[in-house]
C-alpha cells in the first residue's frame, strides 16, 4: 500500500497510539512542508511518547519554518510535563541551529533540577555553535554529575573556541576514563600545536580505547 499524505493523516488523527507512531514514521516519506504542517499536532499530543516523536521530527521538518518551529520548541521547552519531552526539545533546537533560543536554554539549565535535561542543554550548545555557551560550559565541566561533564567535555570541542584548551588540558589526568576519551575527541578539533603534547600523553593511557583514539588524532594531525 502507498504511502500518501491522507493516508499518514488517517493515521495520525486515530485514537489509536500505534496508528499515530506509524503515522509520524511514515511523515519521512511525504514532502517536507507538508510533513511540517501535519507534524505540528501531535507536538501537543496527550500521549508523552507520541510528543517525545514528534518533537524530535522537527530536525529537520523545522528548517520549513525556523520560526514557528522555534515558538513550538520554547514551549515544549518550558512546558512540557515531561523532562525527556523537555530534553528532545533542547537537541532540535541544538540540531536546528535557533541561536534565539540560547538564553531559553541558559534559563532552563540554570533552574531545572533534571540533570537529563542539563545534559541536553549542554550537549546541544555544541551542536548550536554559539559562542556564548562558553561561560555556561565551563560551569558544566566542573558538575559533579559525570554525563553532564563529558558533555561539556565534547561541546567545547565543537566549539573550537582556544580559551577553551586551558580549561580541558587538566582533564587528561582525570580518573573517569570517559573523561579522558571525550577528552581526546574534543582536543582533536584543534589546532595540532596547541594540544599534540597532551594527546601523546593520552595516546599512551592505559584504557586502551582513550590511548588508540588518542592515537588515531595524531596519526589524522600528521
Amino acid at each position: 500500500m502507498s504511502v500518501t499524505p491522507e493516508s499518514v493523516q488517517q493515521l495520525l488523527s486515530s485514537d489509536s497510539f500505534s496508528d499515530r507512531v506509524r503515522g509520524l514514521n511514515q511523515l519521512r516519506q511525504i514532502e517536507p512542508k507538508l510533513a511540517f504542517e501535519m507534524v505540528k499536532p501531535l507536538i501537543n499530543d496527550s500521549n508523552p511518547r507520541i510528543r517525545y516523536a514528534a518533537v524530535g521530527q522537527l530536525d529537520p521538518l523545522g528548517q520549513e519554518n525556523p520560526s514557528e518551529a522555534l515558538v513550538l520548541l520554547r514551549d515544549r521547552l518550558f512546558n512540557d510535563p515531561e523532562v525527556d519531552v523537555k530534553s528532545v526539545a533542547a537537541d532540535v533546537i541544538g540540531g536546528l541551529k535557533l541561536t534565539e533560543a540560547y538564553e531559553d536554554l541558559q534559563k532552563v539549565y540554570e533552574t531545572t533540577p533534571e540533570w537529563l535535561l542539563q545534559m541536553s542543554i549542554i550537549a546541544t550548545l555544541g551542536e548550536m555553535g554559539d559562542a556564548r555557551g562558553f561561560d555556561l560550559l565551563k560551569i558544566a565541566l566542573n558538575s559533579d554529575n559525570s554525563l553532564i561533564r563529558t558533555a561539556a567535555i565534547s561541546a567545547l570541542g565543537d566549539l573550537q573556541i582556544s580559551e577553551a584548551i586551558p580549561l580541558l588540558l587538566p582533564l587528561a589526568k582525570d580518573e573517569d576514563w570517559q573523561v579522558r576519551f571525550r577528552l581526546a575527541i574534543a582536543l582533536g578539533q584543534f589546532e595540532k600545536d596547541k594540544v599534540e603534547k597532551v594527546l601523546t600523553e593520552l595516546a599512551q593511557d592505559p584504557f586502551e580505547q582513550v590511548a588508540q583514539t588518542a592515537q588515531d588524532i595524531l596519526n589524522k594531525m600528521a
